[in-house]
């Protein structure tokens, strides 16, 4: 996908990004330093493996993790010039689903089985944007219209657990969208769907950040959805972005061996049959056991000891396209393997 011309006004703009949560009396990072700018109207993937830390650093911007858990911040979330991290919560509310909206990977974990449709998208509408009972149910088969659902007025009189897996979805997009807010965080919003569903899913979701103007940002383990959808790609490992690059250019020259493993995972039609697909050896360590250097050196297969021992910086290792890798070095040329 081409990356395409976006507004340069910034939305949110992570700056050393740190999210700490207690293992073992430690006080351990499963976001490490990020930082990530999100401009009007840009759709940014987040691609990694379970365990890479995409979720918690999502929930972060609204600040989900703050009731459940102990957790510690450090670094800054600027919405709009406001550091969320240093906001109290009340204000966190306010943006929550006003200017800020989220949808999960299960929908029917996220809606309420006793609660009908109607009930629900006209809360949110009523809630954040102070309408009538009428004006919210005019407007709530409104979105579900746009949302692409058929007959959105038969819709609103059942419950969730009497639609498909994709309508939840599209439920779920039409609340998270209800009070047309500036950014929509997707967190694996079609890992549970088929591949028809899916299509069609991501397809709305373009469509509206067309129409709306809304900025996305998309969190997938699926580089295929990645590369159909997004402007600009963030791969993360071990809750460190270790490459930033627009989409065209990351699948074209990936340069970070991660990235180079995650696109190469992907099945293509030409596969040998029976051939069996590449896999990255090894899984992503706990947070207790995050190697002292590079992140990635125990699954790498180009890992010396520098590696093992030293963290890389982030670099512009080729116009616009950052990499974290000491395969590259601070002038930006390439070492020899």
């Amino acid at each position: 996908m081409d990356e395409q011309a976006v507004k340069v006004k910034k939305i949110v703009e992570i700056n050393h990004l740190k999210v700490k949560f207690p293992v073992r009396k430690k006080w351990l990072p499963a976001v490490d330093e990020v930082d990530l700018t999100i401009h009007a109207g840009e759709i940014i993937g987040i691609v990694g493996e379970s365990g890479s830390g995409k979720s918690v650093m999502s929930q972060t911007i609204l600040r989900l993790r703050d009731h459940d858990t102990a957790v510690k911040y450090e670094g800054e979330i600027l919405f709009e010039g406001k550091d969320l991290l240093q906001s109290p919560l009340s204000e966190i509310r306010e943006i929550r689903g006003n200017d800020i909206s989220i949808i999960f990977q299960d929908p029917l974990n996220s809606l309420s089985p006793v609660h009908t449709v109607e009930k629900q998208l006209s809360e949110v509408l009523i809630l954040h944007k102070q309408l009538t009972k009428d004006e919210a149910r005019k407007q709530t088969i409104e979105m579900l219209h746009l949302t692409g659902i058929p007959d959105p007025e038969a819709c609103l009189k059942k419950y969730p657990f009497e639609l498909s897996g994709g309508m939840q979805q599209r439920v779920m997009i039409a609340m998270a969208l209800a009070s047309e807010p500036k950014l929509l965080i997707a967190d694996e919003p079609t890992t549970a769907l088929d591949v028809t569903i899916q299509e069609q899913i991501l397809r709305l979701m373009k469509q509206l950040n067309e129409t709306m103007g809304m900025s996305v940002l998309f969190i997938t383990h699926d580089m295929g959805v990645v590369s159909q959808l997004c402007h600009r790609v963030k791969v993360m490992y071990l809750g460190q972005i270790v490459e930033d690059a627009g989409t065209e250019q990351l699948f074209e020259e990936p340069l970070h061996p991660y990235t180079e493993g995650l696109i190469s995972c992907i099945p293509h039609l030409e596969t040998e049959r029976g051939k069996s697909l590449p896999t990255i050896p090894g899984t992503v360590p706990s947070l207790s056991e995050i190697p002292k250097g590079c992140h990635f050196c125990t699954r790498c297969k180009y890992a010396d000891d520098r590696c093992f021992q030293e963290q890389p910086p982030m670099i512009e290792a080729r116009q616009d396209h950052f990499v974290k890798c000491w395969k590259y070095d601070e002038s930006a040329a390439l070492r020899e393997d």
